[in-house]
Protein backbone atom coordinates (compact mmCIF):
# COMPACT_ATOMS: atom_id res chain seq x y z
CA UNK A 1 0.00 0.00 0.00
CA UNK A 2 1.27 3.47 -0.85
CA UNK A 3 2.18 5.87 1.94
CA UNK A 4 -0.85 7.83 3.11
CA UNK A 5 -0.83 11.64 2.62
CA UNK A 6 0.01 13.71 5.71
CA UNK A 7 -1.46 17.05 6.67
CA UNK A 8 1.61 19.29 6.73
CA UNK A 9 -0.39 22.26 8.07
CA UNK A 10 -0.48 20.56 11.48
CA UNK A 11 2.93 22.01 12.38
CA UNK A 12 1.19 25.37 12.76
CA UNK A 13 -1.23 23.89 15.28
CA UNK A 14 -0.60 23.94 19.05
CA UNK A 15 -0.17 20.59 20.72
CA UNK A 16 0.07 19.22 24.25
CA UNK A 17 2.21 16.29 25.39
CA UNK A 18 1.33 14.69 28.73
CA UNK A 19 4.15 12.98 30.58
CA UNK A 20 6.42 15.23 28.53
CA UNK A 21 9.53 14.74 30.67
CA UNK A 22 9.42 10.94 30.58
CA UNK A 23 11.13 8.56 28.15
CA UNK A 24 8.44 8.51 25.45
CA UNK A 25 7.24 12.06 26.09
CA UNK A 26 10.71 13.54 25.63
CA UNK A 27 11.17 11.76 22.34
CA UNK A 28 7.79 13.02 21.13
CA UNK A 29 8.74 16.60 22.04
CA UNK A 30 12.13 16.14 20.36
CA UNK A 31 10.44 14.85 17.21
CA UNK A 32 7.81 17.61 17.22
CA UNK A 33 10.62 20.18 17.33
CA UNK A 34 12.46 18.42 14.51
CA UNK A 35 9.28 18.55 12.41
CA UNK A 36 8.84 22.26 12.95
CA UNK A 37 6.17 22.46 15.65
CA UNK A 38 6.54 25.71 17.56
CA UNK A 39 3.84 25.76 20.26
CA UNK A 40 4.04 22.78 22.58
CA UNK A 41 2.33 22.54 25.95
CA UNK A 42 4.25 20.24 28.30
CA UNK A 43 2.24 18.48 31.00
CA UNK A 44 4.46 17.03 33.74
CA UNK A 45 3.74 15.62 37.18
CA UNK A 46 3.78 18.23 39.96
CA UNK A 47 7.25 18.61 41.46
CA UNK A 48 9.04 16.78 38.64
CA UNK A 49 11.93 18.40 36.78
CA UNK A 50 11.31 19.87 33.29
CA UNK A 51 14.85 21.19 32.77
CA UNK A 52 16.02 18.43 30.41
CA UNK A 53 13.19 19.36 28.02
CA UNK A 54 14.93 22.66 27.37
CA UNK A 55 18.14 20.84 26.44
CA UNK A 56 16.48 19.34 23.38
CA UNK A 57 17.71 20.70 20.03
CA UNK A 58 15.64 23.72 19.08
CA UNK A 59 13.90 24.01 22.42
CA UNK A 60 15.32 27.44 23.19
CA UNK A 61 14.79 28.89 19.71
CA UNK A 62 13.04 32.28 19.77
CA UNK A 63 10.45 30.83 17.38
CA UNK A 64 9.56 28.02 19.78
CA UNK A 65 7.22 28.24 22.75
CA UNK A 66 7.42 25.42 25.28
CA UNK A 67 4.85 25.97 28.02
CA UNK A 68 5.26 23.84 31.16
CA UNK A 69 2.19 22.79 33.15
CA UNK A 70 2.53 20.92 36.44
CA UNK A 71 -0.45 18.60 36.28
CA UNK A 72 -1.86 15.80 38.36
CA UNK A 73 -4.04 14.08 35.78
CA UNK A 74 -6.62 13.31 38.47
CA UNK A 75 -7.14 17.07 38.80
CA UNK A 76 -9.52 17.93 35.95
CA UNK A 77 -9.04 21.69 36.36
CA UNK A 78 -5.27 21.35 36.05
CA UNK A 79 -5.68 19.18 32.96
CA UNK A 80 -7.94 21.84 31.44
CA UNK A 81 -5.22 24.47 31.82
CA UNK A 82 -2.71 22.31 29.96
CA UNK A 83 -5.08 21.53 27.09
CA UNK A 84 -7.09 24.74 26.67
CA UNK A 85 -4.47 26.33 24.41
CA UNK A 86 -4.65 23.48 21.89
CA UNK A 87 -7.90 24.28 20.09
CA UNK A 88 -7.73 22.92 16.55
CA UNK A 89 -4.50 21.13 17.36
CA UNK A 90 -3.66 17.91 19.15
CA UNK A 91 -2.90 16.12 22.36
CA UNK A 92 -0.36 13.33 22.70
CA UNK A 93 -1.49 11.58 25.86
CA UNK A 94 1.46 9.59 27.17
CA UNK A 95 1.36 9.98 30.96
CA UNK A 96 0.47 6.78 32.81
CA UNK A 97 2.18 5.15 35.79
CA UNK A 98 4.52 2.32 34.87
CA UNK A 99 6.74 0.33 37.20
CA UNK A 100 8.49 -3.03 37.28
CA UNK A 101 7.70 -3.29 40.99
CA UNK A 102 4.47 -4.78 42.31
CA UNK A 103 2.18 -2.00 43.54
CA UNK A 104 0.96 -2.00 47.13
CA UNK A 105 -2.38 -0.49 46.14
CA UNK A 106 -2.88 -1.21 42.41
CA UNK A 107 -6.16 0.67 42.13
CA UNK A 108 -4.69 3.89 43.54
CA UNK A 109 -1.18 3.57 42.11
CA UNK A 110 -1.94 2.31 38.59
CA UNK A 111 -5.57 1.90 37.61
CA UNK A 112 -7.09 5.21 38.72
CA UNK A 113 -4.33 7.44 37.29
CA UNK A 114 -4.42 5.52 34.00
CA UNK A 115 -8.20 5.43 33.55
CA UNK A 116 -9.40 8.60 35.26
CA UNK A 117 -6.39 10.54 34.03
CA UNK A 118 -7.13 9.50 30.45
CA UNK A 119 -10.78 10.46 30.77
CA UNK A 120 -9.84 13.87 32.16
CA UNK A 121 -7.52 14.47 29.21
CA UNK A 122 -10.17 13.42 26.71
CA UNK A 123 -12.82 15.55 28.41
CA UNK A 124 -10.52 18.56 28.17
CA UNK A 125 -9.76 17.79 24.53
CA UNK A 126 -13.47 17.71 23.74
CA UNK A 127 -14.17 20.85 25.77
CA UNK A 128 -11.51 22.94 24.03
CA UNK A 129 -11.94 21.69 20.49
CA UNK A 130 -8.82 19.57 20.03
CA UNK A 131 -8.72 18.07 16.54
CA UNK A 132 -7.17 14.70 17.43
CA UNK A 133 -5.82 12.87 20.46
CA UNK A 134 -3.07 10.30 20.00
CA UNK A 135 -3.27 7.94 22.96
CA UNK A 136 -0.16 6.02 23.97
CA UNK A 137 -1.48 2.64 25.01
CA UNK A 138 0.72 -0.47 25.09
CA UNK A 139 1.09 -4.03 23.92
CA UNK A 140 0.06 -4.68 27.52
CA UNK A 141 -3.46 -3.81 26.38
CA UNK A 142 -3.18 -6.58 23.75
CA UNK A 143 -1.46 -9.39 25.65
CA UNK A 144 -1.61 -11.62 27.60
CA UNK A 145 -4.66 -13.03 25.87
CA UNK A 146 -4.77 -16.81 26.45
CA UNK A 147 -7.96 -17.07 24.38
CA UNK A 148 -6.21 -15.85 21.23
CA UNK A 149 -6.55 -18.44 18.42
CA UNK A 150 -3.63 -20.86 18.23
CA UNK A 151 -1.33 -20.29 15.27
CA UNK A 152 -2.61 -16.76 14.59
CA UNK A 153 -0.30 -13.73 14.68
CA UNK A 154 -1.28 -11.21 17.35
CA UNK A 155 -2.79 -8.11 15.80
CA UNK A 156 -4.79 -5.03 16.79
CA UNK A 157 -7.95 -7.05 17.38
CA UNK A 158 -6.37 -8.74 20.40
CA UNK A 159 -7.26 -7.40 23.86
CA UNK A 160 -5.65 -8.37 27.13
CA UNK A 161 -7.69 -10.79 29.25
CA UNK A 162 -8.48 -8.77 32.38
CA UNK A 163 -9.59 -11.74 34.49
CA UNK A 164 -6.41 -13.62 33.62
CA UNK A 165 -4.26 -10.68 34.70
CA UNK A 166 -6.20 -9.87 37.84
CA UNK A 167 -5.92 -13.46 39.05
CA UNK A 168 -2.16 -13.25 38.57
CA UNK A 169 -1.93 -9.73 40.02
CA UNK A 170 -0.52 -8.30 36.79
CA UNK A 171 -1.84 -4.79 37.31
CA UNK A 172 -0.03 -2.82 34.64
CA UNK A 173 -1.77 -4.67 31.78
CA UNK A 174 -5.04 -4.17 33.65
CA UNK A 175 -4.47 -0.41 33.90
CA UNK A 176 -3.50 0.01 30.24
CA UNK A 177 -6.37 -2.13 28.98
CA UNK A 178 -9.00 -0.36 31.06
CA UNK A 179 -7.60 3.04 30.04
CA UNK A 180 -7.65 2.28 26.32
CA UNK A 181 -11.15 0.81 26.48
CA UNK A 182 -12.36 3.83 28.44
CA UNK A 183 -10.84 6.11 25.80
CA UNK A 184 -12.48 4.18 22.99
CA UNK A 185 -15.89 4.38 24.68
CA UNK A 186 -15.50 8.10 25.45
CA UNK A 187 -14.47 8.87 21.87
CA UNK A 188 -17.47 7.03 20.47
CA UNK A 189 -19.99 8.67 22.83
CA UNK A 190 -18.56 12.18 22.45
CA UNK A 191 -17.55 12.19 18.78
CA UNK A 192 -13.89 12.81 19.62
CA UNK A 193 -11.11 11.78 17.23
CA UNK A 194 -8.85 9.44 19.21
CA UNK A 195 -6.17 7.20 17.70
CA UNK A 196 -4.29 4.68 19.88
CA UNK A 197 -0.73 3.46 19.48
CA UNK A 198 0.37 0.26 21.20
CA UNK A 199 4.16 0.18 21.45
CA UNK A 200 6.13 -2.93 22.33
CA UNK A 201 9.20 -2.67 24.61
CA UNK A 202 10.70 0.73 23.80
CA UNK A 203 14.48 1.00 23.56
CA UNK A 204 16.93 3.73 22.59
CA UNK A 205 18.79 6.71 24.01
CA UNK A 206 17.56 7.90 27.38
CA UNK A 207 16.96 11.65 27.14
CA UNK A 208 15.75 11.79 30.75
CA UNK A 209 18.03 11.53 33.83
CA UNK A 210 16.40 8.45 35.33
CA UNK A 211 15.92 4.86 34.21
CA UNK A 212 12.54 4.04 32.65
CA UNK A 213 10.82 0.67 32.93
CA UNK A 214 11.28 -0.53 29.34
CA UNK A 215 15.02 0.17 29.24
CA UNK A 216 15.28 -1.43 32.66
CA UNK A 217 14.16 -4.69 31.03
CA UNK A 218 17.31 -4.65 28.90
CA UNK A 219 19.47 -3.43 31.79
CA UNK A 220 18.34 -6.33 33.98
CA UNK A 221 18.78 -8.83 31.15
CA UNK A 222 22.35 -7.64 30.65
CA UNK A 223 22.98 -8.09 34.36
CA UNK A 224 21.84 -11.72 34.33
CA UNK A 225 18.13 -11.53 35.18
CA UNK A 226 16.19 -14.68 34.29
CA UNK A 227 12.74 -13.14 34.01
CA UNK A 228 11.14 -14.37 30.77
CA UNK A 229 8.80 -11.34 30.51
CA UNK A 230 6.05 -13.88 29.91
CA UNK A 231 3.21 -11.41 30.47
CA UNK A 232 4.76 -8.26 29.02
CA UNK A 233 6.39 -9.15 25.71
CA UNK A 234 5.68 -9.13 21.98
CA UNK A 235 8.87 -7.56 20.65
CA UNK A 236 10.95 -4.39 20.78
CA UNK A 237 10.96 -1.07 18.98
CA UNK A 238 13.30 1.92 18.79
CA UNK A 239 11.87 4.86 20.70
CA UNK A 240 12.51 7.19 17.76
CA UNK A 241 10.17 5.02 15.67
CA UNK A 242 7.50 5.29 18.35
CA UNK A 243 7.82 9.08 18.33
CA UNK A 244 7.72 9.24 14.53
CA UNK A 245 4.69 6.95 14.54
CA UNK A 246 2.90 9.30 16.96
CA UNK A 247 3.35 12.24 14.56
CA UNK A 248 2.40 10.06 11.62
CA UNK A 249 -0.87 9.16 13.34
CA UNK A 250 -1.54 12.79 14.25
CA UNK A 251 -0.83 14.11 10.76
CA UNK A 252 -2.52 11.39 8.68
CA UNK A 253 -6.22 12.23 8.30
CA UNK A 254 -7.19 8.65 7.48
CA UNK A 255 -5.58 7.17 10.63
CA UNK A 256 -8.11 5.56 12.97
CA UNK A 257 -8.44 2.87 15.59
CA UNK A 258 -5.39 1.28 17.19
CA UNK A 259 -1.90 0.62 15.84
CA UNK A 260 0.56 -1.99 17.05
CA UNK A 261 4.06 -0.48 17.07
CA UNK A 262 6.80 -3.11 17.12
CA UNK A 263 9.63 -4.15 14.83
CA UNK A 264 8.39 -7.71 14.60
CA UNK A 265 6.92 -10.24 17.01
CA UNK A 266 9.18 -12.92 18.46
CA UNK A 267 9.98 -14.78 21.68
CA UNK A 268 11.79 -12.97 24.47
CA UNK A 269 14.24 -15.88 24.46
CA UNK A 270 15.17 -15.00 20.86
CA UNK A 271 15.62 -11.38 21.88
CA UNK A 272 17.87 -12.42 24.77
CA UNK A 273 19.95 -14.55 22.39
CA UNK A 274 20.42 -11.55 20.12
CA UNK A 275 21.45 -9.41 23.10
CA UNK A 276 23.90 -12.07 24.23
CA UNK A 277 25.58 -12.23 20.82
CA UNK A 278 25.76 -8.45 20.43
CA UNK A 279 27.15 -7.95 23.94
CA UNK A 280 29.07 -11.13 24.88
CA UNK A 281 30.88 -9.29 27.68
CA UNK A 282 27.65 -9.24 29.71
CA UNK A 283 26.31 -12.29 31.62
CA UNK A 284 22.99 -12.61 29.78
CA UNK A 285 21.32 -15.53 31.60
CA UNK A 286 24.15 -18.02 31.32
CA UNK A 287 24.55 -21.36 32.96
CA UNK A 288 28.28 -20.82 33.32
CA UNK A 289 30.08 -18.45 35.64
CA UNK A 290 30.57 -14.83 34.48
CA UNK A 291 33.34 -14.23 31.99
CA UNK A 292 36.90 -14.14 33.34
CA UNK A 293 38.58 -10.83 33.93
CA UNK A 294 41.25 -11.49 31.36
CA UNK A 295 41.26 -9.91 27.92
CA UNK A 296 40.91 -13.31 26.23
CA UNK A 297 37.11 -13.09 26.01
CA UNK A 298 36.71 -14.63 22.59
CA UNK A 299 38.96 -17.57 23.51
CA UNK A 300 36.72 -18.08 26.52
CA UNK A 301 33.63 -18.09 24.29
CA UNK A 302 35.25 -20.55 21.89
CA UNK A 303 36.23 -22.89 24.71
CA UNK A 304 32.86 -22.55 26.47
CA UNK A 305 30.13 -22.77 23.84
CA UNK A 306 27.50 -23.45 26.50
CA UNK A 307 28.06 -19.99 27.97
CA UNK A 308 25.65 -18.43 25.48
CA UNK A 309 22.22 -17.24 26.52
CA UNK A 310 19.97 -19.96 27.95
CA UNK A 311 16.18 -19.51 27.90
CA UNK A 312 14.82 -23.00 27.34
CA UNK A 313 11.54 -23.55 25.51
CA UNK A 314 9.11 -20.80 24.56
CA UNK A 315 9.27 -17.80 26.85
CA UNK A 316 5.87 -16.74 25.45
CA UNK A 317 4.02 -20.04 24.92
CA UNK A 318 2.21 -20.16 21.60
CA UNK A 319 3.37 -16.72 20.42
CA UNK A 320 3.61 -16.74 16.62
CA UNK A 321 6.57 -14.85 15.14
CA UNK A 322 5.94 -12.22 12.49
CA UNK A 323 8.41 -9.83 10.86
CA UNK A 324 5.86 -7.23 9.69
CA UNK A 325 3.46 -7.36 12.61
CA UNK A 326 2.96 -3.57 12.60
CA UNK A 327 1.47 -3.69 9.11
CA UNK A 328 -1.01 -0.88 9.77
CA UNK A 329 1.84 1.54 10.58
CA UNK A 330 4.02 0.22 7.77
CA UNK A 331 1.16 0.87 5.33
CA UNK A 332 1.03 4.47 6.56
CA UNK A 333 4.71 4.83 5.65
CA UNK A 334 6.62 4.08 8.86
CA UNK A 335 10.04 2.48 8.38
CA UNK A 336 11.33 0.63 11.42
CA UNK A 337 14.88 0.92 12.73
CA UNK A 338 16.70 -2.43 13.10
CA UNK A 339 16.43 -3.84 16.62
CA UNK A 340 20.22 -4.18 16.69
CA UNK A 341 20.51 -0.39 16.36
CA UNK A 342 17.99 0.10 19.15
CA UNK A 343 20.01 -2.23 21.38
CA UNK A 344 23.31 -0.49 20.67
CA UNK A 345 21.80 2.95 21.30
CA UNK A 346 20.28 1.78 24.58
CA UNK A 347 23.45 0.13 25.86
CA UNK A 348 25.54 3.19 25.00
CA UNK A 349 23.06 5.37 26.87
CA UNK A 350 22.84 3.04 29.86
CA UNK A 351 26.63 3.02 30.10
CA UNK A 352 26.90 6.79 29.77
CA UNK A 353 24.38 7.31 32.56
CA UNK A 354 25.99 4.75 34.86
CA UNK A 355 23.10 2.28 34.80
CA UNK A 356 25.32 -0.66 33.88
CA UNK A 357 27.77 -0.25 36.72
CA UNK A 358 31.48 -0.07 35.95
CA UNK A 359 32.85 0.81 32.53
CA UNK A 360 33.99 -2.79 32.12
CA UNK A 361 30.99 -4.94 33.06
CA UNK A 362 33.05 -8.16 33.05
CA UNK A 363 35.50 -6.89 35.63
Amino acid sequence: MADQPRNTTTIQQPVCVTGANGFIGLWIVKTLLEHGYTTIHLSIFPGSDPSHLFSLPGATSPAVSLIVHHVDLLDAAAVDKAVEGCAGGGVFHVASPCTLEDPIDPQTELVDPAVKGTLNVLAAAKKFGVRRVVLTSSISAMVPNPGWPSGRVVDETSWTDLDYCQLRKKWYPVSKTLAEKAARDFAKKNDLDVVAINPATCLGQLLQPGLNASCAVLQQLLQGAKDTQEYHWLGAVHIKDVAEAQLLLFETPTASGRYLCTNGIYQFGDFAEKVSKLFPEFPVHRDKSPFPRSAHLWWFLYANPNSTCRFTGETQPGLVACKDAAKRLIDLGLNFTPVEDALRDTVLSLKAKGFLGQDNPSS
